[in-house]
């Protein structure tokens, strides 16, 4: 790697006479920059003088380097930058390290002690860094950092005067990273901890010896380097080891029900754990983005707000990707041993595509209180005494991709009472980019908890169909294995019934049951690839009611009757003759008998796609193409690419290097020789060299399909200015 140097570049480090600051400008000096070595020389509580600087000055020079030696306080921090000016004509980087202690609990703290802190942190800072400023905008390049402190991030016991100071830099270096961007002045935050004169009798010595300051000062040194991408940013580094800090800001919540609805005290209280709930925070990097942010989150409540009415309902996010995809799937039974499982189970395969029942995960709700909500007075509902009892689901337009965040809405339609038991019918409308995609229904039998005289049969509960009176027309047999339930419980249903056998056996059974929606898992994927082609966007709806449990290891037999596109099914064990699964049916687009072709599951819509960030890639590939023809044909194949969003395909583009022409879409005739899939964001990071190739084909997001070797000829062509 070639050597980081700061060759023509004028440096000043405050307090550089000891520890950090010394070992800033010595590295700085030996690089090649110029270095303006201030030091006021007293002592950790800023009184007395001395000649420090002199002789860090004196040792940079010894080493072939250049340096002067300046004495005033950075209060007066425009004489500093006066001596840059005066000695060397410029000023190209400045790192405010100077600084004081006069610790004390807050209760013995005078003003003096206050005030002394803020003047040489924080004025301090902000009069070296103002005096050097106008200089940095002149010539378009400024790098400045700001010495900040874990005790100013975290707070620390008697430090209060030091903590405000140091994070007040923190704000400092924020608005003067926004301020100093479109001037190439880039201003960043060093947090370090290393032994110096400030802490030499605070730490133990076995620390303080290990504590080097010329651990930190590579760090601080690359910071100030030309070639450093970051702005704005807070490092924290000790002990050879570096980390980023950033804040961060929960999604909060609304603090009442309805926008009509006045805030109270005591509504804040009710909502209060949802306010500071962190769950789901992220970094925001600009104030603007604080206040998009809110008023998206505004909006989303009134727009909820109008679809809930007078009803409660539970919102929630659910996000997956392909390794959950894989993990179901093989929990449902699917495996290599058979080939048309593989789509399911392989990142990688050109049709890799989610299987329908996953989906239903995302509108379970498992920690949502509507059931035990739900209940009349006198009734209740928890996890001793609720059983799934019926599942629905329906697909409505694009079929879910492969990756992505769904919004899911829960409600209570109805409450019915059975007798004995109440049900609790509990629908979800499952939303990707506000997008209505998928509806589920769940039945939640509630164990003795009926007889309050409410309805026993609803209109909004989506019935069960009982399969035709005769010989079914195909039947699936698969054994399940011993681990069944401990595979699929990792999909996200914890419940200890289906793992632990102490449990079990309370439960009355001989040991962990599989879980229903595992066994219906099995059931759709028999009758998918019997009638569905294997696809699952062929898919429409299903119904199923769970009868019975299964025991690991047992056989599921899945018996289905064609009527028209509608497929009746019913599953039962094979051991003991049982119904587990009855009156269930799906409904297809189309019945395909299994060996008929189907069209691919992740096949992009017809027409044009919109606008993406890759268009532009492809528009330099199509003009390199057409200024170097004979290139291009040398290599001799025809490429596809397919570039997604949240997992499906959204746009394609073929290189017909035969031809040679670059076109959008696919194939004007014959069959692509390599079919690459990648996402839109990822197909630029690996445009831009930031994201290998390999790397992102070993971790999925590059498919190749295909001619996977022929792909390698795109090399030479490739390393135009269009690279992909």
């Amino acid at each position: 790697m070639d050597q980081l140097r700061f060759d023509g570049r004028v440096a000043v480090v405050t307090g550089a006479g000891g520890g950090l600051g010394k070992a800033y400008a010595l590295l700085l000096g030996s690089r090649g920059a110029k270095v303006v070595v201030n030091d006021l020389g007293g002592a950790r509580d800023g009184v007395g003088k001395s000649n420090f600087a002199d002789a860090v000055v004196k040792e940079i020079k010894d080493k072939g380097g250049v340096a002067v030696a300046d004495y005033n306080n950075v209060i007066e921090g425009d004489k500093i930058i006066k001596t840059a000016i005066d000695n060397f004509g410029r000023i190209d980087i400045l790192i405010n390290n100077a600084g004081i202690l006069r610790d004390k609990s807050f209760t013995k703290m005078s003003e003096q002690d206050w005030d002394l802190i803020q003047a040489v942190h924080l004025k301090g800072a902000f009069k070296t860094t103002h005096a050097a400023w106008e200089y940095f905008r002149k010539q378009k390049y400024g790098r400045v950092i700001m010495t900040s402190s874990n005790a100013g991030i975290f707070g620390n016991f008697g430090q209060a005067n030091y903590s405000a100071a140091k994070l007040g830099l923190v704000g400092l270096a924020n608005t003067l990273s926004i301020e100093g961007a479109k001037y190439n002045i880039k201003v960043n935050t060093i947090v370090p901890t290393a032994a110096s004169r400030l802490t030499e009798d605070i730490l133990p010595p076995e620390m303080f010896e290990a504590m080097k300051p010329d651990l930190i000062a590579p760090v601080v040194a690359y910071m100030a380097h030309e070639s450093f991408p970051d702005n704005g940013a807070i490092i924290d580094s000790t002990l050879a080891y570096a980390t980023k800090t950033h804040f961060v800001r929960g999604n909060g919540a609304p603090l009442k029900k309805k926008p009509s609805d006045p805030v109270t005290i005591e509504s804040v209280k009710e909502n209060w754990s949802n306010v500071v709930d962190m769950n789901g925070a992220v970094h925001v990097d600009k104030i603007a983005d604080v206040t998009i942010d809110l008023v998206q989150k505004l909006q989303n409540f009134e727009e909820r707000a109008k679809l809930d009415g007078d009803r409660e309902s539970y919102w929630s996010t659910y996000n997956y990707n392909s390794k959950d995809l894989a993990l179901y799937a093989l929990g449902v039974g699917a495996s290599v041993v058979n080939p048309s499982d593989l789509k399911f189970l392989y990142e990688s395969h050109e049709d890799f595509v989610a299987l329908p029942t996953y989906f239903i995960l995302a509108g379970m709700c498992i920690e949502s209180p509507l059931v035990a909500n739900s209940m009349p007075p006198g009734k209740h509902a928890d996890f001793t005494n609720i059983l799934h009892g019926e599942q629905y689901i329906e697909f409505l337009g694009d079929y879910p991709g492969t990756e992505g965040e769904f919004t899911i809405r829960s409600y209570v339609a109805d409450v019915l009472d059975k007798g004995s038991s109440a049900v609790s019918i509990v629908n979800s409308e499952i939303y990707q980019n506000k997008q209505l995609v998928v509806r589920t229904q769940q039945q939640i039998f509630v164990l003795g908890q009926g007889g309050f005289g409410g309805p026993r049969n609803s209109k909004l509960a989506v019935g069960v169909q009982n399969a035709p009176k005769r010989a079914p027309d195909a039947v699936v047999e698969q054994r399940t294995a011993e681990d069944q339930a401990a595979l699929y419980r990792l999909s996200g249903d914890y419940n200890p019934l289906h793992i632990d056998p102490n449990v079990a056996t309370a439960s009355g059974h001989s040991k962990p049951i599989l879980h229903g929606l595992a066994s219906l898992g099995f059931s759709a994927r028999h009758v998918l690839a019997k009638y569905g082609g294997n696809n699952p966007s062929n898919m429409k709806v299903l119904k199923a009611r769970f009868v019975k449990p299964v025991l690991p290891g047992q056989t599921l037999v899945t018996e289905m009757w064609v009527e028209g596109k509608r497929v009746h099914f019913q599953t039962k064990l094979k051991e003991t003759g049982n119904a587990v699964i009855a009156g269930a049916y799906i409904d297809f687009n189309d019945i395909i008998t299994s060996g008929a072709s189907s069209s691919s599951a992740s096949a992009p819509a017809a027409g044009p796609g919109g606008a993406l960030k890759s268009d532009a890639l492809f528009a330099k590939i199509k003009a390199e193409v057409d200024k170097n023809k004979d290139l291009a044909k040398g290599i001799g194949g025809v490429f596809l690419y397919n570039i997604t969003e949240n997992g499906k395909i959204v746009k394609s583009w073929t290189l017909d290097l035969k031809t040679p022409v670059v076109s959008e879409g696919t194939p004007k005739s014959g069959k692509a020789d390599t079919t690459m899939t990648v996402a839109d964001n990822d197909l630029v990071e690996i445009a831009a060299g930031t994201l290998s190739p390999q790397v992102a084909y070993l971790k999925g997001k590059l498919k190749i399909a295909g001619n996977i070797m022929l792909a390698q000829k795109l090399g030479p062509l490739l390393k135009s200015p269009a690279k992909i």
